[in-house]
């Protein structure tokens, strides 16, 4: 990868990352507090909607920056090694490495911004406070394991998905695909991605908000699907799940339309 396509894909990444965090949040919290252990009404219901933004606003840029740095950088290292119709299986890797890189700093965000989401008389600020004492740093990094399980099945299914579509538009109509188009595939990638692993991210949810000590603190992401199942059964593992595709597909499109358009502004 070329200089001048690192930075691109950095500043691209971080900007879309932005734009969706913060345009779709309240989404994001309903959606949380639906999967708390309290239940919808006790973890804040549709007051402070935007409890925890601070967290999402700081942590958004770099994740989304890291993510597309090592996507595009992975890509491009596999593309110039391998044949065409391994194509999928270049994205698929891609985008789990960068998953993986990308979470190091997303997981302490999301820590923190969940915990403020579910409860919203909280500041970020006290919520952050009150890890760091209570648990240390390694607190920060609670469900980290659980994130990127979350994460990694979440693009195998996004980014092949995504690829495949804009080359086939691409192909239907004689040209690229411009970026209303890219955003749309991704729209439709993204909801698809979201609907096949909310499981995961519901076992994600109460791993982070986990009391310290508690079974589910433990991060162990079989223990917290199987209590989920047991308490709840399979509601209980698709919690969430309409405003969380809702999300994920509208973040799709403003997310993967933002950074193409953003990357062929900058190239």
């Amino acid at each position: 990868m070329e200089r001048a396509e690192f930075w691109v894909s950095l500043t691209a990444g971080g900007i879309a990352g932005v734009c969706v965090d913060l345009i779709l949040f309240p989404l994001d919290t309903i959606k949380t507090r639906l999967q708390s252990p309290q239940g919808f009404k006790k973890a804040g219901g549709f007051h402070g909607i935007y409890a925890g933004v601070p967290s999402a606003a700081v942590g958004s840029f770099p994740n989304a920056a890291a993510f597309f740095v090592t996507y595009e950088y992975v890509k491009c290292l596999l593309h110039a090694a391998s044949p065409p119709y391994l194509s999928p299986v270049t994205h698929m890797v891609a985008a789990s490495s960068g998953e993986v890189v990308a979470c190091l700093i997303r997981v302490p965000s999301e820590v923190v911004k969940q915990r403020a989401q579910v409860s919203p008389s909280s500041s970020t600020f006290q919520v952050l406070s009150k890890t760091l004492y209570q648990e240390g740093i390694q607190g920060f990094y609670r469900g980290y394991k659980s994130t990127v399980l979350r994460e990694i099945p979440f693009s195998l299914v996004q980014f092949p998905l995504w690829e495949s579509l804009k080359d086939l538009w691409s192909w239907k109509q004689g040209h690229v695909v411009d970026s209303w188009q890219s955003a749309t595939c991704g729209a439709f990638a993204g909801g698809f991605a979201a609907a096949v692993t909310t499981p995961l991210d519901v076992a994600k949810t109460r791993i982070m908000l986990a009391k310290a000590g508690s079974s589910n603190a433990s991060g162990n992401v079989r223990s917290a699907l199987h209590s989920v199942w047991r308490s709840q059964g399979l509601p209980g593992l698709f919690a969430g799940v309409v405003p969380r595709m809702t999300a994920i597909s509208l973040g799709g499109f403003i997310f993967l339309g933002t950074y193409d358009k953003t990357r062929r502004l900058l190239l």
